[in-house]
C-alpha cells in the first residue's frame, strides 16, 4: 500500500473544512485522497481523469517531463535491448526478471499454448473478407472464453495464471490468422521450435507451398523490440478500459477485447498508421519542405511527432530509430515513401521550430516505417499494438484481482434538464 506523508490537503467547503490525506508513491508526485468529498454532498470534476489517478500499482511508471519509462524500475531502452519479448512479460507478470531456469519455464509454458482450439478458426468465417482485423481480433478475443470456461474462476490464482499465459501465447496466432483471413490465404498453425517473433512473421507470411520459408533474424529481432516497446504504458485509455470492466468482475478474456476496442480508437493506438496515412499525403520528397511549413502555419498535423504525455522526449524512440536504421540496411529498400520519412525526420531534427517544441519523431513513427518495411500492411499496425500491449493489460488485470478493489463508478456533472411532468 502507499503510505500516508502525514501531510494532508484542505478543502474549505460551505464554511467547513475537509482535512483529505495525502499519499506518496515511490516514484511520483504525492495524491490526495479525495474520497471524503463525497460524504459532504459533492464530486470532484476531472474530465479525460488526466489529474486522477484511479489505482495503486506497482507494475508501470512514466515521467513524461523527464522522458522515464520504467517496467517493475527497468528503464525501457535496456529491457528492449537486453531482454526478449518473453522476459519482459515474466517481469510484468511477476515483479522481477527470471532467471534462465524461470526463462526456459516460462518460454515452455508459452509455447505449450500457442494452438487454439480448431473450432476457433470457424469464427472467422463469419467475418467478410475485406473485415478490418480489428474487428476480427475482438470478436475471437472475446469468444476465447467460450472455449476456456472451466478455467474462468476469477478468484482462483491458478486459473487467472494459465489465463494470461493463454492470452499472450494465443494472441499472436489469433493476429496472424486475422490477415490471413482478409488476404485469402490458408492459416498457418504456429511453429513451436520458433522464438515468440519469429513463430508470429512465420504464421504472417509463411504458406503451404512455402516449405522452406525462413524469417529474416533482423526482421524478427525488431518485431520483438516493437512488442517490447509496446508491453506497457501505465493507465491508459485501454488499460484503464481492461481494469474497468475487470472491476465489474467480467471474465479476462472480455476484459482483454474491451482493451482491444479502445485501443482500436484513433487516438489511440492508430497512431502509427496514421503516420502512413500522411505520408500518403504528402506524395513525395520534393513536397516535404512545404509540408513542414504548413505544420508551422498550423494547417496540417504531423504525425508521429512529439507525444502527448512525453514533453521532453519518448524513450522508446532512441531504441525504435535503431531498429528502424537496421530493418532498412537489412532490405535495403528503395521506397519512395520511406525516403519522404527520412526527409522528415531530418527537418524535425535540425529545424530550430522543432526542435524548441520537442517535436521529436516518436515510437509510432518509426513504427509505422518498420512495419510498413517489413511488409505488414496498415490495417495490422494497430492489431500487432494490441499483441503487444495483451501482457500488460492482463498484468494490470492481475494485479486488481490480488487485492480488494471496487466496481468502478465515475460520477459527473450533469447539466440536462431538471425533473419535468408530461403535460398532455
Amino acid at each position: 500500500m502507499s503510505e500516508a506523508t502525514g501531510k494532508k490537503a484542505v478543502l474549505q467547503l460551505d464554511g467547513k473544512e475537509i482535512e483529505l490525506p495525502i499519499y506518496s508513491g515511490t516514484l511520483g508526485p504525492d495524491v490526495i485522497d479525495v474520497k471524503d468529498v463525497l460524504a459532504s454532498g459533492h464530486f470532484t470534476f476531472d474530465p479525460g481523469f488526466m489529474a486522477t489517478a484511479s489505482c495503486e500499482s506497482k507494475i508501470t511508471f512514466i515521467d513524461g517531463n523527464k522522458g522515464i519509462l520504467l517496467h517493475r524500475g527497468y528503464p525501457i531502452d535496456q529491457l528492449a535491448t537486453q531482454t526478449d519479448y518473453l522476459e519482459t512479460c515474466y517481469l510484468l507478470l511477476n515483479g522481477e526478471l527470471p532467471n534462465q531456469e524461470q526463462k526456459e519455464e516460462f518460454d515452455k509454458k508459452v509455447r505449450a499454448h500457442t494452438m487454439v482450439h480448431d473450432q476457433v478458426s470457424r469464427f472467422y468465417n463469419g467475418f467478410r473478407r475485406d473485415a478490418h482485423p480489428m474487428a476480427i481480433m475482438v470478436g475471437v478475443v472475446g469468444a476465447l472464453s467460450a472455449f476456456y470456461h472451466n478455467q474462468l474462476d476469477i478468484e482462483d490464482v491458478n486459473h487467472r495464471e494459465i489465463t494470461a499465459v493463454r492470452l499472450i501465447a494465443k494472441i499472436p496466432t489469433l493476429a496472424a490468422w486475422s490477415y490471413k483471413y482478409t488476404v485469402g490465404q490458408p492459416f498457418m498453425y504456429p511453429r513451436n521450435d520458433l522464438s515468440y517473433a519469429e513463430n508470429f512473421l512465420y504464421m504472417m507470411f509463411a504458406t503451404p507451398a512455402d516449405k522452406d520459408y525462413k524469417v529474416n533474424p533482423v526482421l524478427a529481432k525488431a518485431m520483438d523490440r516493437i512488442f517490447t516497446l509496446h508491453a506497457d504504458h501505465e493507465q491508459n485509455a485501454s488499460t484503464s478500459t481492461v481494469r474497468l470492466a475487470g472491476s465489474t468482475g467480467a471474465n479476462p478474456y472480455a476484459c482483454i477485447s474491451a482493451g482491444i476496442s479502445a485501443l482500436w480508437g484513433p487516438a489511440h493506438g492508430g497512431a502509427n498508421e496514421a503516420v502512413l496515412k500522411m505520408l500518403d499525403e504528402i506524395g513525395s520528397v520534393e513536397n516535404v519542405a512545404e509540408f513542414m511549413e504548413k505544420v508551422k502555419r498550423k494547417e496540417v498535423k504531423l504525425m508521429g511527432f512529439g507525444h502527448r504525455v512525453y514533453k521532453n522526449f519518448d524513450p522508446r524512440a532512441k531504441v525504435m530509430k535503431q531498429t528502424c536504421d537496421e530493418v532498412l540496411a537489412a532490405l535495403g529498400i528503395n521506397d519512395p515513401q520511406l525516403a519522404l520519412a527520412m526527409e522528415l525526420e531530418r527537418i524535425a531534427l535540425s529545424d530550430p521550430y522543432f526542435i524548441e517544441r520537442n517535436l521529436y519523431p516518436n515510437v509510432d513513427f518509426y513504427s509505422g516505417i518498420i512495419l510498413k518495411a517489413i511488409g505488414i500492411p496498415t490495417t495490422m499496425f494497430t492489431v500487432i499494438f494490441a499483441l503487444a500491449r495483451t501482457v500488460g493489460w492482463i498484468s494490470h488485470w492481475l494485479e486488481m484481482h490480488s487485492a480488494p478493489y471496487k466496481i468502478g463508478r465515475p460520477r459527473q456533472l450533469y447539466t440536462g434538464e431538471t425533473q419535468r411532468d408530461i403535460k398532455r
